[in-house]
């Protein structure tokens, strides 16, 4: 089936993600592609679309609404999506107003996976967190490994 995994990464913890999940997927590199960098003619042919994001300011990157936006209504139609995010894990370190506006706004991934649906795709799978210690990374101990994983029941 062909896959193609598109992210964007800041200080490169979303592309380790994206990596991990293309890894586990047997994509080729060329499968695994930055959104900054992706022709949407390359859609053509596709039948799993994987996206991912870091959560920035409780959305997707600026760059990953945009290619959301640039997808034709019914551009993913019969194809399959998944959606995925990097985001600070919820500790008793987080402030409580932080917990609050996460509580209402919520991470990346959930609307991106609703984005990919209302231009046709068919989730297969619920949107994912990925876990990241400090803004810039590095990335939670085991989170490459629960990416291949998440990846895994893809397929």
């Amino acid at each position: 089936m062909k896959t193609l995994v598109l992210f964007e990464s800041f200080f490169g913890n979303t592309e380790k993600i994206a990596r991990a999940i293309g890894a586990a997927l047997g994509s080729m590199d060329e499968d695994i592609v930055r959104i900054s960098e992706f022709d949407i003619q390359r859609l053509e042919g596709v039948k799993l679309l994987i996206v991912g994001s870091p959560t920035r300011a409780f959305q997707a990157s600026p760059d990953t609404k945009a290619f959301l936006r640039r997808i034709p209504s019914g551009g993913l139609k019969g194809k399959k999506i998944a959606a995925f995010d990097t985001r600070a894990e919820m500790t008793d370190r987080i402030p409580g107003f932080l917990k609050f506006m996460i509580s209402i706004f919520g991470y990346a991934a959930e609307p991106i996976a609703k984005k990919l649906i209302k231009k046709g795709g068919t989730q297969v799978l619920e949107p994912a967190g990925f876990f990241v210690l400090e803004s810039e990374g590095p990335l939670k101990d085991g989170e490459l490994e629960r990416a291949a994983e998440w990846a895994k029941t893809l397929i």
